[in-house]
């Protein structure tokens, strides 16, 4: 018996939500891996964990490169999104948890795992981006988001001539002591 394989049709709606998060980091220069590498921390940075001698690892990419977009470039940005989808316009970026925080709001069934798996490569394609988090509310949402990932590995190889690597994080409880 041969593999099933899933043919996906590409909605119009779902292509404008993934333009739409590639809009908000308009004027970003393309950097590949090549030319980033990972949060050190401050403690790192510091000097309290490494020494010279393990400048290697600091040097190794780990992360994308940084958003180099001033504030207010990348407020303009979001409102000019904003603004084109109707929705009401941000007065400020919120940025709890970086250079701002986004949110894609789509209704049960429409395609959101489609289109934010579709919006990882979009942003690799377009900024160099490469490591992207997934983070889900339960166990049964994490399969089938995984389950996503395979079965959509060969549409997308197809769409961007690379496949995505993935895997699941266990963010079981750590004890650590010093």
């Amino acid at each position: 018996m041969a593999d099933m394989k899933f043919k996906f049709t590409i909605q119009d709606y779902q292509t404008e939500a993934v333009e739409s998060v590639v809009k908000v980091f308009a004027e970003q220069p393309f950097q590949d891996k090549i030319s980033y590498r990972r949060d050190v921390g401050n403690e790192v940075a510091q000097g309290a964990l490494f020494n010279k001698a393990d400048d290697f690892y600091l040097d190794m990419g780990f992360a994308n490169a940084p958003i180099v977009l001033a504030s207010h470039q990348l407020l303009k940005n979001i409102q000019d999104v904003q603004n084109d989808n109707n929705i009401k316009v941000s007065s400020s970026l919120a940025k709890h948890m970086g250079a701002c925080s986004l949110d894609v709001e789509m209704e049960t069934g429409t395609g959101k795992t489609y289109v934010y798996i579709k919006t990882m490569f979009e942003l690799n394609k377009q900024y160099g981006w490469s490591k992207f988090i997934v983070v889900v509310p339960s166990i049964a949402i994490r399969e089938g988001v995984q389950k996503s990932f395979q079965m959509m590995q060969d549409h997308f190889m197809e769409q961007y001539g690379k496949k995505a690597r993935f895997f699941v994080y266990n963010s079981g409880f750590v004890k650590l002591s010093v």
